[in-house]
């Protein structure tokens, strides 16, 4: 299975916005990554509407959403509307987390669930088969620039035998620490979308450096 790149614009030059999205278009990268969040499921804010809508009329890829927020099925419709493709919410933080991802999929969008590092795979079970793509995270959410929390790479090795001995077919993201030093094991361990934003948007030559993610090589 082909794996995906997305660029996490939290780590792009907000001051130059247009030209780091520019940057992202013309590359073999899949996805934009846009963070959300709300200052209180975690302790940062991000991205709000106006941004959104400038990245959807910037972009020429798809924009896969992360909500790091509380309460996060109140404001289906409102990413929607904004131009998510792919919306993903987080399991700690949705009581009602089936009637959630099924608003997501009402709406048209891809739905994803993410979960913290100290939330096991188990608890999504009764839910994968609904699920388009679940996102681990592999560092503490809410940060850039974190280092990646090496037992993420066994959840995810569970998570991949889960896929498999259910005959499921979802996506497995990962977002935290992801360099091109350890990208080809967390594909190997059965990562489909890779994550990444201070390797890409730090580094000489970002364009570069989306190719490698993408080739491993």
């Amino acid at each position: 299975m082909s794996h995906l790149v997305a660029p996490s614009l939290l780590a792009a030059d907000f001051g130059n916005l247009q030209r780091d999205i520019a940057l992202v278009n013309a590359s073999e990268a899949d996805w934009f990554h846009v963070d959300v969040m709300d200052g209180v499921f975690v302790p940062n804010l991000s991205v709000g509407t106006p941004v959104i809508k400038a990245i959807k009329r910037l972009a020429d890829k798809p924009l896969d959403v992360h909500l790091m927020m509380i309460d996060p099925g109140r404001y289906i419709t409102h990413f929607k509307e904004l131009g998510a493709d792919i919306l993903t919410v987080h399991y700690e933080a949705c009581t009602h987390l089936h009637r959630t991802v099924q608003q997501i999929k009402e709406n048209g969008m891809k739905a994803g669930v993410s979960l913290n590092p100290h939330t096991p795979i188990n608890v999504l079970e009764e839910i994968l088969p609904d699920l388009d793509m679940v996102l681990i995270m592999s560092v503490n959410p809410g940060y850039g620039g974190q280092t990646f929390i090496p037992g993420s790479l066994d959840k995810i090795k569970r998570l991949d035998n889960m896929r498999k001995n259910y005959w499921l077919s979802f996506d497995i993201e990962v977002d935290g620490g992801v360099t091109v030093e350890n990208a080809a094991s967390l594909v190997d361990a059965g990562v489909t979308v890779l994550v990444a934003g201070n390797t890409i948007f730090a580094s000489e030559n970002p364009k570069e450096t989306i190719r490698r993610l993408k080739e491993l090589g």
